[in-house]
């Protein structure tokens, strides 16, 4: 008994890990398997017992895209400047999609997981993790059938390394936008349920404000030329990372499918739009932005954990 006793004082107190005690976002590299068990059990769990499966995740899509492009496009006008309109909405609509499934997935993670949050320690934060990541397996789908389209509008004669560089840069900020956010709102959610509708409402809004509908150039025009506000509105317009993310899909996937359609000959239809002020600079900005979102997340979620357990 006394060896055993002199053996654990010989051990660095160091060497020891407080229970409980979480490390925030770096656990989920330690934890890694465990990610890779939640990532796959929510990628085959979601169309369980579902006739079509993951044909839902090209049904869905198309289904927001064909309302949005028969009432918005054709109805109302909405694509008025706007050539290949098709292509310019579909690509905005999976950036969007993209953000509202990791943000409330995210959210709502914890509440979710009650039971093993009650139970057992583990890095709660892997919930959140798990979520955008199987976001993003649900995003693919809708992506791949995005390309389909722009490959068969000439897309390849007109891509560049620059555009592609552009699409990989729009998906990493969105992700850690949505991270960020859901795991600032997953962490108020566990106290109070208000936090899911807050999400709704947001998320409401995030598609009417980025330029998904609608074009930039709209934006501007009714800032400056109409109300007369300041320009520097339709800068801090352009800094949302959504609104970012949404116009680096653009000029990755719209602008090179329809460059070739509007340089055809006998197309006397409406002429490309210009790009985006500070584009290059606005993704570093908007980089920097979800990644602060990110660590004032990760800090109020650091901050709530240690009551989540009787909270649930």
């Amino acid at each position: 008994m006394s060896s055993t006793t002199n053996y654990f004082e010989n051990v660095p107190r160091s060497d020891f890990e407080t229970p409980g005690r979480s490390r925030g976002l770096s656990d989920v590299i330690r934890w890694r398997y465990l990610l890779h068990l939640l990532v796959r059990t929510g990628v085959t769990t979601r169309y369980r017992n579902s006739v079509l499966g993951w044909t839902w995740s090209y049904v869905r899509p198309a289904a927001q895209f064909l309302v949005f492009w028969v009432v918005l496009g054709i109805f109302m006008n909405l694509d008025r400047g706007i050539p290949n309109y098709a292509v310019y909405l579909f690509s905005g609509i999976v950036v969007i999609n993209l953000f509202s499934e990791g943000f409330k997935n995210a959210t709502i993670s914890i509440v979710n997981n009650a039971p093993l949050v009650r139970k057992v320690f583990l890095p709660r934060q892997l919930f959140a993790v798990s979520a955008v990541i199987v976001s993003f397996v649900h995003f693919l789908p809708q992506l791949a059938l995005l390309f389909i389209v722009c490959i068969l509008l000439g897309w390849f004669q007109h891509m560049t390394i620059l555009g592609i560089l552009a699409l990989l840069a729009g998906i990493v900020i969105v992700m850690l936008f949505s991270l960020g956010t859901g795991i600032f709102f997953g962490a108020i959610n566990v106290r109070f349920r208000d936090a899911e509708n807050i999400v709704e409402l947001l998320l409401l809004l995030a598609t009417w404000a980025s330029p998904v509908l609608y074009s930039w150039t709209a934006v501007q025009m009714a800032i400056v030329d109409k109300l007369h506000w300041p320009g520097w509105l339709v800068d801090l317009y352009m800094l949302n990372p959504i609104t970012q993310g949404v116009e680096l899909f653009h000029y990755a996937m719209w602008r090179p499918a329809t460059e070739g359609l509007v340089s055809a000959p006998g197309y006397d239809g409406l002429a490309m739009m210009d790009l985006p002020p500070e584009l290059a600079w606005n993704t570093l900005w908007t980089f920097l932005i979800a990644v602060g979102t990110l660590l004032i997340g990760q800090m109020v979620f650091r901050r709530l954990e240690g009551r989540f357990a009787q909270d649930l």
